[in-house]
């Protein structure tokens, strides 16, 4: 049997495995932050950072924050203003390496989703890294090649948006691309 599923928002406590998981799905990249970095996005807006229980486990995390369109946070620096801008940029979404594939990393940006659209988000960015692009398009983002990235997010990294979708189930509507798998990180922005 499965145990349960359950989203929250981040809580003291949940640090450790917070930075376990992002230590675990950025270092090999080159792209891990520092524990105040990804403590500082959660201060920013901590009612669109989430974390993801399955049982007693927290089995992944997303840190989200509004952010002026087309622009992002600076990798592995601390959030130091806090934006009002209809627009929510998705910094992270990582599930625990033995749990992906299972649908883990779509439940936690649908109730992102959900949220965006309680709160009045117009639209969610995010940088899309280490080739996760098509992973993010299957899910209803447009890259925006136009946009330069500094070279901290690595070069295989694209800028990409939607707009927050209307249906109240949360679902993103897809843009044409078809869903090919999980990304290395299930879901890493």
């Amino acid at each position: 049997m499965t145990p349960p599923t359950r989203i929250r928002e981040v809580r003291e406590g949940d640090w450790d495995a917070i930075v376990a998981l992002e230590a675990a799905a950025y270092e090999p990249l080159g792209l891990s932050e520092e524990r105040a970095a990804l403590e500082s996005k959660v201060r920013a807006s901590p009612r669109t950072c989430f974390a993801l229980d399955l049982g007693q486990r927290l089995a992944g995390y997303l840190l989200a924050l509004p952010y002026p369109e087309s622009r992002y946070p600076e990798l592995g620096g601390p959030e130091e203003t806090a934006f009002t801008s209809a627009n929510l940029h998705l910094h992270d979404c990582v599930v625990a390496a033995d749990l992906r594939g299972r649908g883990l990393a779509g439940h936690l940006l649908r109730h992102l989703l959900s949220t965006a659209r309680t709160h009045g988000y117009r639209s969610v960015s995010l940088v899309a890294v280490a080739g996760t692009e098509t992973f993010w398009a299957a899910n209803g983002f447009t890259g925006h090649r136009e946009i330069a990235l500094s070279e901290g997010y690595g070069a295989n990294s694209a800028y990409m948006s939607m707009t927050v979708p209307a249906d109240p189930s949360g679902h993103p509507k897809p843009t044409g691309a078809s869903p090919r798998g999980s990304s290395p990180q299930d879901g890493v922005g």
